[in-house]
């Protein structure tokens, strides 16, 4: 019993330790994961003539700001579009319930309409597919989410193609050129809701594959957490820019409507912006809401689910092994039986035969005789 409990205790232990690793990884995916890309891309000038490296201090404002901005806009997205709540939130009847702002405080309708909102969600979808392929011990917790943000990728790369397809693709007499952009962004915000539903979908068929991928990945890198980040951030970018040239795209009139342009100024209008910069802002809302919103998803599947989660999906497999389990008990007393009838039958066959054989039975005393 004492060694038992000693083995809960260790397998809670890692299960919080795991936990808090995914609060930190939210964490730094919103503000160290973009500054130190734009880092390696922007601040480190290597001078091959030269054959000397410097450090472009003038980026440094634009970096942090940039990096800071858009990691604020990506967990904002994730957060929205994925339909994140806690579940006592839920159990309250909804943010505005929780808040005390709604006068049907405690109205299980009320109550009711939060649950299934949240259980309809992307997020909610998520956690329950994080919950199911973790609670008995199938799937390692940091192999799940590993998985998963492997198949976020092909939805990433549609992220991106989708506002370049509108904004270069839209005729100049439909929309104005200054207003490409802002239909692209239109373009991008209604992909990005398609793909935080089509996520949970794909996920379900394909995540136990995914996660092992993700193991092979694990004993080559130990940044395996942060590796497909990194990695398809930087192929990203490479790859855009190649495109943008091939295609003679001109994204120069795209710079005005950059939020860190605008932060920029009000903090340090003397500040350097880079000529790229609006390729790291499409890469980044490409590539971060994703990455935050799968994150997020694994770390409340990680915890407790309640029961009005499941519906009576839990309810039906309860009782759907209860009857298997029954059945086989009635199977087994069924064949006790059968091997009992057999027994009687053939104690019945032996008195039958000694009866013909004229058998008598000993009387003692003679009940038919003459007196």
């Amino acid at each position: 019993m004492v060694q038992c409990r000693a083995v809960d205790d260790m397998v809670e232990r890692g299960k919080v330790a795991k936990q808090f690793s995914l609060a930190l990884l939210v964490v730094l995916q919103i503000t160290m994961a973009p500054i130190i890309l734009f880092s390696l891309t922007y601040l480190i000038h290597v001078d091959y003539d030269a054959a000397q490296v410097s450090v472009r201090t003038e980026l440094i404002h634009w970096v942090v700001t940039a990096g800071l901005s858009y990691g604020a806009i990506s967990i904002a997205l994730a957060l929205v579009f994925g339909g994140f709540r806690p579940f006592f939130v839920a159990n309250q009847g909804g943010v505005l319930a929780f808040l005390r702002l709604s006068p049907r405080n405690g109205d299980p309708e009320l109550v009711d309409r939060a649950r299934l909102q949240l259980k309809g969600a992307p997020y909610g979808k998520m956690a329950k597919l994080v919950h199911s392929k973790t609670k008995d011990g199938d799937y390692d917790l940091m192999a799940i989410h590993g998985g998963l943000q492997l198949l976020a990728v092909p939805m990433q790369v549609i992220l991106i193609a989708v506002p370049l397809i509108i904004m270069e693709g839209v005729p100049d007499s439909l929309v104005k050129p200054s207003r490409a952009f802002d239909l692209g962004m239109a373009g991008y915000l209604f992909a990005l809701w398609v793909a935080v539903r089509v996520h949970p979908i794909v996920s379900w068929h394909l995540v136990g594959i995914a996660a092992m991928f993700r193991n092979v990945v694990w004993r080559v890198s130990r940044l395996s957490w942060v590796l497909p980040i990194f990695l398809y951030w930087l192929v990203a970018r490479l790859v855009l820019l190649l495109s943008l040239d091939i295609l003679d795209v001109n994204y120069e009139q795209w710079h005005e409507m950059q939020l860190e342009r605008i932060v920029l100024e009000m903090i340090s209008s003397d500040a350097e912006v880079p000529e790229t910069a609006i390729l790291d802002f499409i890469v980044a809302i490409s590539v971060l809401p994703m990455a935050t919103f799968t994150t997020i998803s694994v770390l409340g599947g990680s915890q407790s689910m309640p029961e009005w989660m499941f519906g009576q999906e839990q309810k039906l497999e309860y009782l759907r092994t209860k009857e298997l389990g029954e059945g086989s008990e009635v199977s087994d007393s069924g064949s006790e039986d059968e091997g009992r009838i057999p027994k009687m039958a053939s104690l019945e066959d032996d008195v039958e035969e000694n009866s013909r054989g004229g058998e008598m039975i000993d009387m003692p005393f003679d009940l038919f005789g003459d007196d």
